[in-house]
């Protein structure tokens, strides 16, 4: 789905350099690397303050536990989405509870919010779907009525600008209270592992998730709280200051190939192509089609006997599955996870790949 070897290749140089400068260093955990990597990622997004830390769902867990919220408390968050920010909920004692999205973003829908909205609230985590920002001016104004929490999760649509009513901009993931990203390897801003952070405007929060993120220490053998051990490593922060340096690259590329997408498919009565939300830039973390009338699952087959990958980003509501399973019923969520379908999508697909995948994709649904 993500061609990280030519991507590889094409950086190879300033990537081994930085590796290697590592290993000369033997400065593995923490270091300038870290730090450097942490203060170019603050001045990109636009925040005050960037604590790294191991995943993405660490990340998660790690801006959760620093609002103290009190056990059984109620998190919103959307129902088309990974289990990752219901995974974190359950295990510190939170209830999460789904809302539905828009048909013609994937993102949690604002209206969908304010039905789910109890006494038990305390937090909203907007999920930012496959590349393009979540209507963060209508969730914060909801957020501010109720005096809720705000934690962006921001994994997917890092880069991407969230516009406002009033023609200003904000990159997505400093608009909330806290935000959260992950750098696996798939990612727009990816490394060579594992990777995570987490991200605020907010000095008091930043030292406790600091704090929380390395054992509950304010200082070395100075536990003040129960923490965890989650840390990005000092080789990964230096892909990623690589990686970070071309990252708006990275994005236009990723945009001209779904450019070509478009072009293709627009227009076949038994597609959609991903909609362009006029609030947000889009990113394309991932390019994902609805599809109508059609197997899905034959599809994909077809696509896999010559040579095409695909996916299913999600097959299943959370809400339906074991772990979360409840008798709730989101009509969109549903039609979305019986319906979208992720084709190829990277920084290093040529024209010719792309038009492989095209009309090879064409064929198979029987659209010459």
């Amino acid at each position: 789905m993500v061609d990280l070897n030519s991507q590889y290749l094409r950086y190879k140089q300033e990537l081994d350099s930085a590796i290697s400068s590592v290993l000369n260093s033997s400065v593995f955990i923490g270091g300038e690397e870290v730090e450097s990597f942490s203060n170019q990622l603050r001045d990109y997004i636009g925040v005050n303050h960037v604590i790294t830390c191991g995943n993405g769902t660490d990340a998660l867990q790690l801006a959760l536990m620093a609002l103290d919220l009190p056990k059984g408390s109620e998190v919103i968050t959307a129902g088309f989405s990974y289990a990752a920010v219901a995974e974190v909920c359950m295990l510190l004692g939170l209830k999460p509870v789904f809302a539905d999205v828009d048909i013609n973003t994937f993102n949690i829908n604002p209206l969908e919010i304010e039905k789910q909205i109890s006494p038990l609230t305390k937090a909203i985590v907007p999920v930012h779907l496959f590349g393009q920002s979540c209507d963060m001016e209508v969730i914060t104004a909801i957020a501010e009525k109720h005096n809720l929490f705000v934690i962006e999760d921001n994994a997917q649509s890092i880069g991407s600008d969230f516009i406002f009513s009033d023609g200003r901009t904000m990159k997505s993931g400093s608009i909330g209270h806290i935000s959260t990203t992950s750098f696996f390897p798939s990612k727009n801003l990816g490394c060579y592992g594992d990777g995570g952070a987490v991200l605020t405007n907010n000095h008091e929060l930043a030292i406790k998730i600091k704090m929380l993120a390395n054992h509950g220490q304010s200082k070395k053998y100075h536990h003040d709280a129960i923490g965890i051990n989650s840390r990005l490593d000092a080789l990964q922060a230096s892909i990623l200051k690589v990686k970070l340096s071309v990252l708006d690259g990275f994005i236009e590329e990723r945009r001209k190939v779904a450019s070509r997408y478009n072009s293709a498919f627009e227009g076949i009565e038994s597609i959609r192509i991903p909609y362009k939300d006029k609030k947000s830039t889009h990113v394309y973390h991932q390019y994902t089609l609805q599809v109508y009338g059609l197997n899905i699952m034959e599809i994909r087959e077809k696509l896999n006997e010559k040579g095409i990958p695909s996916m299913v980003y999600y097959p299943m509501p959370l809400y339906k599955q074991k772990t979360y399973r409840s008798e709730l019923h989101l009509p969109v969520t549903e039609a979305l996870c019986d319906s979208v379908l992720s084709l190829p999508m990277g920084t290093d697909m040529t024209d010719e790949q792309i038009e492989f995948i095209t009309n090879q994709f064409k064929e198979i649904i029987n659209h010459k």
